[in-house]
């Protein structure tokens, strides 16, 4: 048998070349998808451009800060303290303990001299106090007449007469 070399020409049989057609006109035939990492994404995180943006963007597992109530109504905060107005009596007292107010006293007593601001501080001090005194009622001891020794039998009487009252209440 004589040998037949093979060639590389089709025959009928074979199948047959697509029209050529221009490069702008082609389909093409499957795109490639874009799924997963570009190669060496692990050894450069920085070329990586969804790494950056990855960085840059807010992580959607952390969720919000916001605290939620589990009970029927937890209280978060504390409940805030109204300010109790004090009394005339009680903001009479206040002042006159006033250590500042003492101690300036205390130096003007003794003699020595205070700065223009202290001595400003403590004549609005005082001036509260007189007001307040004023508005209750109180009368101070330097403007009243003090008893002298002649009036010490009015003031037995007075007594007794006080003691007097008391037992009448007492037996009621």
């Amino acid at each position: 048998m004589t040998r037949i070399k093979k060639t590389r020409k089709a025959g009928d049989s074979a199948h047959k070349h697509a029209p050529r057609t221009k490069k702008s006109e082609r389909v093409v035939a499957r795109k490639k998808q874009d799924s997963g990492n570009k190669a060496g994404s692990r050894q450069n995180p920085a070329g990586n451009v969804t790494a950056k943006s990855s960085k840059t963007a807010k992580d959607p597992r952390i969720g919000s800060k916001k605290p939620v109530t589990l009970g029927a109504e937890v209280v978060t905060s504390q409940p805030k303290v109204a300010k109790v107005k004090l009394t005339d009596e009680q903001r009479l007292l206040q002042l006159e303990e006033d250590p500042r107010l003492n101690q300036l006293l205390d130096m003007l007593e003794e003699g020595r001299d205070l700065s223009a601001a202290d001595q400003q501080w403590l004549e609005q001090q005082l001036a509260k106090i007189e007001a307040l005194m004023q508005k209750l009622g109180i009368e101070d001891l330097d403007d009243t007449d003090i008893v002298s020794d002649d009036n010490d039998d009015a003031l037995l009487d007075k007594f007794d007469a006080g003691v007097a009252q008391l037992q009448q209440y007492q037996k009621e």
